[in-house]
């Protein structure tokens, strides 16, 4: 039987939800660089210590990492529509409070507010895209919205300093606030879910033909979203997606500090070099979801397609990690970070292509928030990690090789666990051992 292919109107449906979902991750991400763009100008006026800084830093992470395992549920359970923009709602307020603060304990609860509030971004996006993609063209619409948080990075340093030279940190902060509750006002006014347009026959075959798991609709229970846990499969994906963000979290937190501490460069030109990197991350991430969709059009089981891209790409990334750390080259260890941050977008597409097909669909930004949840404990320890070991060796070298064993370990552990997908739970549990 022929594939079914979307129609004019699924495609727009499908254009404008990426789009939406890229704004507000571009959005999440540039809020995520607020603190660390105003860092000097905010030390200063609220008399903080390098150590309160880090905390505050540090805030965003944990309380973005813990409200992943709630968030999947209630998007889930909801929908991604309300959750989503109630998120993007909760994180603006977040900043519009970070320009208010008088003291270290309002901004640590800002911080930790606006965690909250970014944490269904990911899960929600990986949603959407089941519920408007078919499994052979999932893989590109991954990769064109996991581009987001690339592109968003690259883009924060000159849009913040920009504006917090036109207006004052606290100012940057405001104007985020209200940038961000836009974006929320817009999702929820255009976005539409499945049940919510009436659908064709033929449109509804093409969102559904060709998954591997239960396709359902119906809202997750709490007894479905805890037997997650039973399945080998999700804790290789926690652990797969533990080594990716850290690989990444540590050129995120310390890309710069590396180029002008480790390799002497300026910090005008740490400016533009430092962005380099995040361009071939966007170029990774949507490189990956196109080999991901063209694996499954050429036979490869969806599972198996989204498997072994992610692992191989970890692995590679780590071996450019290695070389970054070794080589005495400037030009040779830039170069060999670009390669690694567009390996490890590789490998975050292909691991937020799985839950789309690892899962019933009633459970996919269930599945998709338990991944996250590992990436980001390894995002909240990568920083600390790396700031301990360069503050005990003086070099980040042996930081980097830490990275690159951390990624090859958690690769090993995602080949080694994640397999068969996880059965609707009307199945037996006994498939967690498969």
């Amino acid at each position: 039987m022929t594939a079914t292919v979307a129609t004019a109107r699924l495609r727009t449906i499908q254009r404008t939800a990426l789009a939406l979902i890229v704004l507000g991750g571009v959005v999440n991400y540039i809020d995520r660089a607020t603190l660390a763009v105003g860092n000097p100008l905010i030390r200063a006026e609220l008399g903080l210590s390098a150590g309160d800084m880090g905390l505050l830093l540090s805030a965003f992470l944990w309380a973005y990492a813990f409200a992943q395992l709630p968030a999947g549920g209630l998007i889930d359970r909801l929908g991604p529509r309300r959750l989503l923009a109630l998120g993007m709602a909760l994180w603006s307020v977040a900043q519009l409070i970070g320009g208010l603060v008088r003291s270290f304990g309002e901004f640590f609860a800002a911080r930790m507010l606006l965690g909250v509030g970014e944490s269904p971004q990911f899960p929600a996006s990986a949603r959407i895209a089941r519920d408007w993609f078919n499994v052979r063209d999932r893989g590109l619409a991954t990769g064109v919205w996991n581009s987001s948080s690339s592109l968003g990075t690259t883009i924060s340093v000159p849009l913040l300093t920009a504006l917090m030279l036109a207006f004052g940190w606290r100012w940057m902060f405001v104007i985020m606030g209200v940038a961000g509750l836009l974006v929320a006002v817009a999702f929820y006014s255009i976005y539409r879910e499945p049940h919510q347009v009436a659908l064709t026959a033929e449109e509804e075959r093409y969102r559904t033909e060709g998954d591997e798991a239960d396709a359902r609709a119906s809202p997750v229970t709490w007894a479905e979203w805890r037997r997650l846990f039973a399945y080998r499969t999700t804790w290789g994906m926690l652990i797969g997606y533990f080594g990716t963000i850290y690989v990444t979290w540590i050129y995120t937190a310390w890309l710069p500090v590396y180029l002008e501490q480790e390799r002497h460069l300026s910090i005008a030109r740490t400016g533009w070099v430092g962005a380099v990197p995040y361009l071939f991350g966007v170029a990774g991430s949507i490189l990956g979801g196109r080999l991901v969709d063209l694996l499954v059009k050429h036979g490869v089981a969806p599972m198996r397609s989204r498997k072994y891209p992610m692992a191989a790409s970890l692995i590679l990334a780590a071996l450019a990690t290695i070389v970054a750390a070794e080589t005495p080259s400037n030009f040779t260890a830039v170069a060999a970070i670009s390669l690694s941050v567009f390996l490890v977008y590789v490998s975050s597409t292909s691991a937020w292509a799985m839950p789309s097909v690892a899962a019933p669909a009633n459970c996919t930004a269930s599945l998709g928030a338990m991944q996250n949840f590992g990436g980001y404990l390894g995002g909240a320890l990568a920083p600390t990690v790396t700031g301990f070991i360069v503050q005990a060796t003086g070099s980040f070298v042996p930081a980097l090789l830490v990275g690159a064993a951390v990624g090859v370990v958690c690769a090993a552990g995602y080949l080694a666990l994640v397999g068969r997908t996880i059965p609707a739970a009307t199945s037996s549990p006994a498939l967690a051992r498969a």
